[in-house]
């Protein structure tokens, strides 16, 4: 096959020309993402009359997720301002098209959080914001139509506690213990005490039990867990006694809990947009499994599969739940978007959000195992240049994020740019990711820069030995965690890699854990404290500080591209300062882009295209491109 055309940075990280469909409860309008000045807003079209679209909204940031409430009237989306994460909610008025988006939190400085818009309760949201005390988020319900917000119950137990919507009656907590176990509780507003239902293990739930959700009679919680097993099946607790009985598992696969950390993908668990009932669980191994768990999505889910070869992502429904908006995850056709009738079987494509790409000219990914050397299965993603002979070709070892998260199949702009300028992309789900079992998350706990590094050195081994790369043409590159990873890969193992990149990556253990929120520090017991230390014990800041980059800057002699958002709210913008000006005062070249309208994510289309532009650059000047071995 001949080389595949050169596809720009633009085409690949300009906003999709259309995303993110769902139907309106009566079943008459399709909401969706589509630019509007180069940024993200939400807009609106007739289903009879396709092509009568309007946009409802003209934000100047890329809006990531709305809702539609049980009022077709109503749409609310949540924004926040450059990045700093304190999200505000808004509402739309599609009967009123001249009028402005309403803030109906318009707390400066505060966010709101797990936002619910429950089918018990018509016209209602149900939402969690620190507006009374930045350390605290109290319960608050919403009138969605007059914004009168009504305080449900006041978080008085502080940052250690999160309440979260009961069902109508008295919210439930979770609050985490000293040891960083969590213990679920009811709360009654009225005697301001609670009564103990269930603890969990922290180390089972480094970001919490997920998922985590109030049955609507209110007489159970369903949620994530693995007692007893390794595998993360879903289940249910009785309020009353306790008791926990599973509802569905899978053999193999852990539930699907990548909208934990990102909460724009869909959630593991499926409901009935009528009944608020569970109907579907989704798992996830090499590819996704879904579970219809009501005989009548059964029957839909059977006849939606038979759209596209992809994976289900987002799945919307009309309240009579026989007309249906569905998207595709697919590592080369992405986000394709059908309408589905059930009473009709008529079905149609809405859009391909990127449209403009051939998927003959995008790369495939292929799931790959990969023996680390202690033995363990490292679950892996090999993307390998179309048209080129995968043979000694130049290898970008790309890192995810978390460390509590995992690489999947599907498509990523990145992953392909790479792929088209004839790099091999390797993704290691080293020791620590999830989605594994609780075994092999827990595996990396007290191995920072030990063997969770072992693990990405091992993957590249193993890329060299299969003869796919090129030992002395090696990068590495990741954002958050992968940012320390890389940060890592070139202080402890500098003679591995030829470039790296870290974006928004950790240079200093302490100091970041030191500056993360009033409000996250509590939660700090259960993830961080327990996989790298506590710095304010004495010896584990010595430890820390070890498996901390910026205590080896001598040992770097590797290129070195760091990229930073100046409103980052979680690795604060010191991590990369310090690392920059501890490099140059060293005489050691590094290229450093701020980015002061970002946090702690590329969101701004501009953004994203300087970014990988300079990548892009930065990897053909260290690395070559790898077509010119063709």
């Amino acid at each position: 096959m001949a080389l595949p055309k050169t596809i720009s940075v633009e085409e690949l990280f300009a906003p999709p020309v259309r995303s993110r469909a769902s139907l309106s409860p009566d079943g008459t309008k399709i909401a969706y993402l589509a630019p509007w000045e180069n940024h993200l807003n939400l807009w609106i079209e007739s289903v009879e009359a396709p092509g009568d679209a309007r946009r409802v909204t003209s934000e100047d940031r890329n809006l990531l997720s709305y809702h539609w409430t049980d009022d077709p009237r109503w749409l609310l989306y949540t924004r926040d301002q450059g990045g700093d994460e304190n999200r505000h909610l808004y509402r739309v008025d599609l009967e009123d098209p001249d009028a402005a988006a309403t803030d109906l939190t318009p707390f400066p400085g505060a966010r709101i959080m797990d936002l619910k818009l429950p089918a018990a309760r018509p016209g209602k949201a149900v939402f969690s914001s620190n507006s009374r005390n930045p350390a605290a988020f109290d319960l608050f319900e919403l009138d969605i139509a007059t914004g009168d917000l009504r305080t449900l119950a006041e978080n008085t137990e502080g940052a250690a506690t999160t309440l979260f919507y009961g069902g109508g009656g008295d919210p439930f907590t979770i609050d985490v213990t000293e040891q960083g176990d969590l213990r679920l509780s009811r709360w009654n507003e009225a005697t301001q005490t609670s009564r103990h239902i269930a603890q969990f293990d922290g180390a089972d739930y480094p970001l919490g039990v997920y998922p985590l959700e109030v049955t609507p009679d209110a007489g159970g919680v369903l949620f994530g867990s693995n007692r007893g097993s390794d595998r993360l099946r879903l289940a249910r607790l009785d309020t009353a006694t306790g008791e926990e009985t599973e509802v569905d598992s899978h053999p193999q696969y852990d539930l699907d809990t990548r909208a934990r950390v990102f909460p724009a993908l869909p959630s593991p668990l499926i409901f009935s947009r009528r009944t608020g009932e569970l109907i579907g669980v989704r798992y996830l191994g090499e590819r996704q499994v879904i579970h219809a768990l009501d005989p009548h999505f059964a029957e839909v889910l059977e006849n939606l599969r038979n759209l596209s070869e992809g994976d289900l992502a987002h799945i919307s429904s009309d309240e009579s739940e026989q007309r249906w908006v569905v998207s595709f995850t697919h590592d080369r056709d992405p986000g394709a978007t059908y309408f589905y009738d059930h009473s009709s079987g008529e079905s149609r494509l809405l859009f391909r959000p990127r449209g403009h790409l051939d998927p003959e000219q995008l790369a495939p990914m292929t799931p790959v195992t990969i023996t680390a050397r202690d033995g363990l299965a490292l679950p892996s993603h090999l993307t390998l240049p179309v048209g080129t002979e995968p043979h000694r070709l130049p290898l970008v070892l790309l890192v995810h994020g978390g460390p509590w998260d995992r690489d999947s199949w599907g498509f990523n702009p990145l992953v392909q740019l790479l792929a088209n300028r004839g790099y091999a992309v390797l993704q290691v789900n080293f020791r620590s990711s999830t989605g594994y079992g609780k075994s092999f998350m827990k595996a990396g706990i007290g191995e920072l820069a030990g063997k969770m590094h072992d693990d990405l050195i091992d993957g590249v081994n193993w890329a060299v030995d299969q003869g796919y790369a090129d030992p002395d043409r090696v990068a590495i590159l990741g954002g958050s965690y992968g940012g320390y990873a890389a940060l890592v890969g070139v202080t402890f193992t500098p003679d591995v890699f030829a470039a790296a990149v870290d974006i928004f990556g950790v240079s200093d253990l302490a100091c970041f854990l030191r500056s993360q929120p009033e409000f996250v520090r509590p939660a700090l017991a259960a993830n961080w404290f327990r996989w790298v230390g506590d710095p304010a014990d004495p010896q584990q800041e010595a430890d820390m500080l070890a498996r901390s980059p910026i205590s080896r800057v001598d040992q770097v002699r590797t290129p070195l591209l760091i990229a930073q958002g100046a409103n980052d709210a979680r690795v604060a913008q010191a991590e990369s300062d310090n690392m920059v000006q501890a490099l140059r005062a060293r005489g050691v070249p590094v290229e450093y882009m701020l980015m002061a309208d970002e946090g702690h994510s590329v969101e701004n289309p501009e953004n994203l295209i300087a970014l990988y532009r300079a990548v892009e650059r930065f990897l053909d000047e260290h690395l070559g491109d790898g077509r010119d071995a063709t």
